[in-house]
């Protein structure tokens, strides 16, 4: 699971701005977390993965039987210094923020929801679709999951390499790594499940229609 965050957004028109408040980042990164916390349950529960930091953790959560939450955590620790030198102090903080809760939540919210029967499709479709649209809460207020989407644009800036073109080469290295660890069907389902992810902020994450701040 894996974003890019915009280097910047379009210059809004006056009458339309609205800058968030501190109590509209608050509610956005936790509703925003919690479906990414239901996302990677639907994952887990069907023995899929995604992309970026999380795929790394999943990987290392199949094939070490180590938690799944503190395997996210301690991969991002690196990346912080990235976010903080390609995207400043504020988008730093809320991405660690983030990636704490969502290291909590993923371990609790077993505790609270069990899920007997998955289809594995209906896994891939479902969890990219609430992990996008818990993408797109973070990205409208400056939040992420860091990990490789950060590094990409930190590489953007520094070397000049499209950080599209990076994101989607670290994604394929995890997919085809999972294959060591996970079912090459499953693996094909968690490419399905990405698509899902992309879907969702393909459509709504589009310059000149949100003037959020």
């Amino acid at each position: 699971m894996s974003n890019a965050p915009s280097q910047s957004a379009p210059e809004a028109p006056a009458e339309l701005s609205a800058r968030h408040s501190p109590l509209d980042d608050v509610q956005a990164l936790l509703v925003g977390t919690l479906f990414l916390a239901l996302s990677i349950s639907f994952f887990r529960d069907a023995g899929m993965l995604t992309g970026g930091t999380a795929g790394l953790a999943f990987l290392i959560h199949y094939a070490f039987d180590l938690p799944f939450g503190a395997a996210f955590f301690a991969i991002n620790l690196p990346f912080y210094i990235f976010a903080l030198r390609a995207l400043g102090r504020e988008f730093t903080l809320k991405t660690f923020c983030t990636v704490l809760l969502l290291s909590v939540c993923t371990e609790y919210l077993p505790s609270m929801l069990s899920i007997a029967h998955v289809d594995p499709v209906f896994a891939a479709i479902m969890g990219g679709l609430l992990a996008g649209t818990g993408l797109l809460m973070l990205i409208r207020h400056r939040s992420s999951l860091g990990g490789v989407g950060v590094l990409a644009i930190y590489l953007q800036q520094r070397k000049g390499w499209r950080a599209g073109w990076v994101q989607m080469a670290a994604d394929c290295v995890i997919m085809a790594l999972a294959l060591l660890a996970v079912d090459a069907r499953l693996v094909g389902l968690s490419v399905l499940g990405a698509v899902a992810v992309n879907f969702v902020i393909a459509v709504n994450h589009r310059p000149g229609r949100y003037f959020g701040i």
